[in-house]
Order: C-alpha cells, then structure tokens, then sequence
C-alpha cells in the first residue's frame, strides 16, 4: 500500500497541548505547491486510553465543530489521564464551504473509507484516519447533525454489531452521552461509512444526529459540549460527574430498512407530523405536490410501521429518491 501523502505537524506521542495540522499535498491553480491544513490538537498526558474526536464529518454540521474547537481551547494535560485528539474539520475543504460534501472533488467523507492514499482529495484523508488514527484510538466520537437537508430529534447512536461486547459497550457510550434520545441505528448503506472503518478495527464508536436545518443553536451546542464532556469520562480519559438531562434519555430502535421514507415523486413537500410525534402504520406521513399543473391531487404517503417521526426532510422542495421520513420504534420511555 502506497504510503500517505499527509503529514501531520503534531507528534502523537508528546506529553502536552499541540495545535498544529494535517497537511495534504494539493497542487491546483492558486497555489501550485499548496497544502490543505486541517486543524488538528492533541492533548496528552502519560499513558492510557486514546479518544478520537472529530466533527465536520459533513462540511454542514456545525453542533461537533463547534464543541470540538471550545474544547482543543480549553483541555489542558492535568485534566487527562491517556490523550485525546480533536480533530473539528475532518473533511476541512466541505467545511469551508458549506456544504456537505467537498466542492474539490464532490466527496462525501462518510461515504469514502477505507479511503486511498492515491484517491482524491477526500479518500486520501480517508486512507489517514484508516491507516494512522483510527489504529490509534481505543475510542471514537464522530458528531454529526442533520446538515441543511435534515431536522432530526437529537440522538446519540450506536450500531448493533457481531462482537456483542463491543456492541454493548458501543450503546452504553452513546447512552452515556446524555442526548435526550440515545438510537441504536440502522445504516442504509454502511460499507464505506467512517463508523463501520472504526468498529471493524474493534474500536468504540458512537455518533450523532444533533437537530439540523445547516444551522446550530444555544441548545444543540450545549448539547454537543455535554456529550463530548461525557465521553471522555465513559473513556476514562477525564474525571468529574456526568452532565445527564433531568428526564433519562429515549431508547430508540431502527430495526430495518422500512424505517426510512423515501418519495417515488417530485414537487412540494407537505409534512403531516411533526418529530418526535407517534405514527401508527397505515397513518398518513406527507404528501407531495405537483408543481408543473394545478388541479392535480397530491401523492400521500403512509406510514408502513408504527413507531415515532425521528427525522424529516428540512427543504420542501422534493425530488425522486429524497429521505423525507426516517421512523424509529420507541424501546424505553412512555412518551406520554
């Protein structure tokens, strides 16, 4: 395997504070021998357990990069026992513009693993956290919200896996986190998500869905800091108390592919429910519009599960194949 073409300014193994960053070869017609640098810190303090922390997964997510750049300002070496490495723009060029994939080479980060040293833009960052820091790491946090096109109860998740140990541990971090619902989530297609690069390496993982809407807010942020604060406690990297909110967390399940609504038409979206709102099966969900004519009845949608709305669709304007219902079965927690 080729070797990788970024080379970090920050030494893993020194005892400190280090802001420096990841510097990626990328010759274009500004700079011909330029560099993109992505931010990175990494606090250290003697041995122990390693936390990877990263947001900006997706370049639209702000609640992660925005608790990650508080705390790479904040975390000092006598606050930890093993080291933690922040990472709050994993795929830097997204972030600087926006949006949630990269305007260089239209990569979605979450979507490109195990990545390629000799791939574009986005795989090649891929190919380093694959190879350099996900082997690293005894424990991973990946913050992510529902960006511009998604509005979403806010969750942490974790995944059912084989290793039924690691998949407990998985679901007790994301418990721990202390979002308002925890989610053990059903991934469309996991192949080549960062979340299944660090589990298959056995790994503790767990993420987030963190509101949305391509904006954050007092309360997503603070949810965000709470979160990461907690993590580091369930790592055993920090000491201190767990910020829990005073209701216990809902228990969310996605047991299947049916949870996920996608329109077979386009024009206007009418949502029918709201989130966090039960759904029987049967009970209409949304409606869609024609734009092109008046006079023509809308196409409805109906729920094909019972369970509660957990993400919908944030732009009304809908095209074929757009997700714009995800369903979750409630496990714990009456939610009367």
């Amino acid at each position: 395997m080729q070797q990788t073409t970024i080379t970090p300014s920050v030494d893993f193994e020194l005892d400190g504070v280090q802001h420096g960053f990841l510097k990626l070869p990328y010759s274009h017609d500004d700079s011909a021998w330029g560099c993109i640098m992505i931010p990175i810190t990494v606090v250290k303090n003697g041995s122990g357990p390693t936390a990877l922390l990263s947001g900006g997964n997706h370049g639209d997510e702000y609640e992660g990069i925005t608790g990650l750049l508080k705390l790479a300002n904040s975390l000092k070496p006598e606050h930890v026992k093993g080291r933690v490495i922040i990472i709050p723009a994993m795929n830097y060029p997204a972030v600087l513009n926006g949006s949630r994939t990269s305007p260089i080479d239209s990569g979605n980060m979450n979507r490109s693993f195990p990545g390629n040293p000799a791939g574009n833009i986005t795989e090649r960052i891929a190919d380093y956290f694959q190879r350099y820091l996900i082997p690293i790491c005894d424990y991973a946090l990946d913050i992510h919200s529902g960006g511009k096109t998604l509005d979403l109860l806010p969750f942490a998740a974790a995944h059912q896996l084989e290793d039924a140990r690691q998949s407990a541990a998985c679901i007790e971090g994301a418990t721990l986190f202390g979002a308002p619902y925890t989610m053990t989530l059903f991934e469309l297609d996991a192949c080549a998500l960062y979340d299944t690069a660090v589990e298959q390496q056995g790994k503790i993982f767990v993420t987030t869905e963190l509101c949305g809407g391509g904006t954050s807010s007092v309360e997503s942020v603070a949810m965000a800091e709470r979160g990461i604060h907690n993590f580091l406690i369930f790592a055993g990297i920090t000491q201190g108390n767990y910020l829990l909110p005073e209701e216990p967390t809902v228990m969310l399940d996605m047991p299947d592919a049916s949870c996920y609504v996608q329109s077979e038409h386009q024009g206007l979206l009418e949502m029918c429910v709201s989130l966090g709102d039960k759904i029987s099966k049967g009970e209409i969900i949304a409606r869609v519009y024609s734009l092109e004519r008046t006079g023509q009845l809308p196409q409805e949608y109906f729920a094909q599960r019972d369970g509660i709305l957990a993400a919908r669709r944030h732009p009304a304007l809908i095209n074929i194949g757009d997700t714009f219902a995800v369903l979750a079965v409630v496990v714990s927690e009456d939610l009367d």
